[in-house]
């Protein structure tokens, strides 16, 4: 029950059954509602188990752990014995699957080069999931997510305190998507199930990390920070890692095959939302 999965949980009808899963079950001790139960995993394999035997829809947004899947690794067999009544599983990817494009574009048929290691984890995810689907008719979906933000998670509070770094790389680009586009992409995958389907989900304007910076300064009426050089700034070997590839990646599928249109199609009107969403007081 991550970031994206609550909100998907809370955009479905009130009370529709649901077991999430948490490595901590006190981190998710404000999150109550009808038919909502968790979860330890790892921990309660055989309680989740007994809900998989029971299901119609799998969300599996856990990222790699040692350079594997943790879901297939311990729950392989009760997946198995669940897909012939399940109508629909989805993975959570990302589009670093693709590797380094020297900012180029890219879509779901873009061969998988991911370069760094989280990338590469990704893809042996990607192919143990496809594994199932393909060798055991698992109601397979995956969805590669370009950089995801949305309420309590953007530029804003970085901006405002002063912390925020416009970093600059020549030629790098960023996609990015608003977490609600993320769950209309979902329940519109959920409506209209294409097994084995790969969907990439990003808006339409690929843009420079520093530009969205600067807009999210020119919103609140602060000073834009200055510019700072990729090779002098300290980054940790995470951040590091996302600016080791650079690409542009297309989103026709979930126009075309999904009936999707982006409620935030740029980041402009994903950050404008926010800032308008939150307290008069707090701005």
């Amino acid at each position: 029950m991550g970031y994206t999965a609550r909100a998907l949980w809370q955009s479905l009808p009130e009370g529709t059954p649901t077991l999430a899963t948490t490595r901590t079950p006190e981190r998710l001790h404000d999150l109550d509602g009808p038919g909502l139960d968790i979860a330890r995993f790892p921990g309660d394999e055989d309680r989740i188990a007994e809900a998989l035997a029971d299901s119609t829809h799998v969300l599996a947004s856990i990222p790699p752990v040692d350079g594997a899947d943790p879901v297939i690794g311990r729950l392989r067999d009760a997946l198995l014995a669940a897909a012939p009544t399940l109508d629909w599983v989805g993975y959570l990817s990302t589009t670093g699957v693709y590797g380094d494009h020297d900012g180029g574009w890219v879509d779901e048929a873009t061969p998988l080069t991911a370069s760094t290691a989280r990338g590469q984890a990704r893809v042996a995810a990607e192919a143990a999931w496809q594994d199932l689907h393909r060798d055991h008719s698992l109601p397979l979906h995956i969805f590669r997510l370009a950089g995801i933000y949305g309420p309590g998670r953007g530029p804003f509070a970085k901006v405002r305190n002063g912390t925020a770094r416009r970093i600059i790389k020549e030629g790098q680009v960023f996609s990015r998507t608003h977490v609600d586009d993320i769950v209309q992409v979902l329940r519109a995958s959920m409506a209209r199930p294409v097994p084995g389907a790969v969907y990439n989900v990003c808006d339409d304007d690929p843009a420079p990390p520093q530009d969205v910076i600067a807009h999210a300064a020119g919103l609140l009426g602060l000073p834009v920070p200055p510019p700072v050089p990729f090779d002098e700034v300290e980054l940790s070997p995470m951040a590091r890692s996302f600016y080791a590839e650079s690409k542009r990646v297309r989103n026709y599928r979930i126009k075309e095959e999904l009936g999707v249109t982006l409620l935030y199609p740029t980041y402009r009107e994903g950050l404008a939302a926010l800032l308008s969403a939150e307290p008069h007081q707090d701005r």
